[in-house]
């Protein structure tokens, strides 16, 4: 069952990367609101803030690069899976990481799923709409009413 609206925090220090998603986003046929914010700090306070009007601006989804400035994406995955408030949005790791360790850290961390960014714009694009089809399409996302 889709959902009507979704909000999407797209966590990516790379203004290439941000293009290339708001580019495949924007061909969706899914009404949403993209945020971006450019690293881990700016993550947390833009969480953080929304705590007062989660029905406003919480986000359905985070999609966190792991190479980010000031606060590292495994730190604010960390961060996120402890609060209480946040730990049921569901985080979709996506870096240019393809490091093992990376991949067991995010997880052991209780990232949703690790996503490794294709080089090719195509493919990269391919790779947002699929996400898009999978998190909004087929899962079922736990409403923000419910705690």
């Amino acid at each position: 069952m889709t959902k009507k609206f979704i909000r999407i925090l797209l966590v990516e220090d790379n203004e290439g990367d941000v293009r290339l998603t708001r580019e495949a986003l924007r061909e969706s046929q899914i009404q949403h609101q993209l945020y971006v914010v450019e690293n881990g700090v700016e993550a947390l306070e833009f969480l953080n803030s929304k705590r007062g009007m989660f029905q406003e601006g919480r986000p359905d989804i985070i999609l966190l690069d792991l190479n980010l400035p000031e606060k590292d994406g495994r730190e604010v995955l960390q961060e996120i899976k402890v609060d209480q408030d946040l730990r049921r949005i569901p985080v979709i790791v996506l870096t240019t990481s393809n490091d093992e360790q990376d991949i067991l850290t995010s997880y052991d961390l209780h990232a949703n799923c690790y996503i490794s960014k294709p080089i090719d714009i195509r493919t990269f694009q391919s790779v947002v709409q699929q996400i898009e089809q999978f998190w909004f399409s087929i899962v079922r996302l736990p409403s923000h009413n419910v705690m």
